[in-house]
């Protein structure tokens, strides 16, 4: 018995699909299908988001971010759907799960990369700031002495203003 799914790639829930068992070779190729255009679609958005990254595009990389979580959520949704038929994805569509592996591989590579370019921007970020700090404190510091001879407390809880247009 085949059944037919009211679900299209790109959406993360279908009516009949979160609960149906996958039973028939046609079953087993479109869930490999759509969880391989899911990862596409997720991949895509993560390399580009590293290119925004790279160039220093933040507040473009930044409104990547819904489109990111939806697809992560249906990545999650699907990726757990596909373990579950585990044993029946790989005995009626070996050809298809082989492909989702060599992808797996593939987004594996892409997301490292990813996490590098983010935790290098981030790296930069923090140091940057930290550098305005020091800098700031240290032209708000006195050069005098207090009457005993120790440098005076200083309050450096003055802000400093930030150009976000930049």
């Amino acid at each position: 018995m085949t059944q037919t799914f009211n679900q299209t790639p790109g959406s993360a829930t279908g009516n009949d699909k979160d609960s149906a068992k996958i039973v028939t070779r046609a079953d087993a190729e479109a869930e490999c299908s759509e969880l391989k255009f899911t990862m596409d679609s997720l991949l895509s958005a993560i390399e580009e988001e590293t290119a925004l990254v790279r160039e220093g595009k933040l507040r473009q990389a930044g409104e990547l971010q819904p489109r990111k979580a939806e697809l992560m959520q249906q990545y999650i949704h699907r990726l757990n759907r596909t373990r579950d038929n585990s044993v029946a994805l790989g005995n009626l569509a070996p050809v298809a799960v082989a492909d989702l592996r060599r992808g797996h591989v593939e987004f594996q590579a892409v997301l490292k990369i990813n996490l590098a370019v983010l935790a290098t921007a981030r790296e930069v970020a923090e140091k940057l700031v930290r550098s305005v700090a020091e800098s700031v404190g240290v032209a708000e510091a006195p050069k005098t002495y207090t009457r005993g001879g120790a440098h005076p407390q200083v309050n450096s809880s003055q802000g400093i203003a930030i150009n976000r247009s930049l």
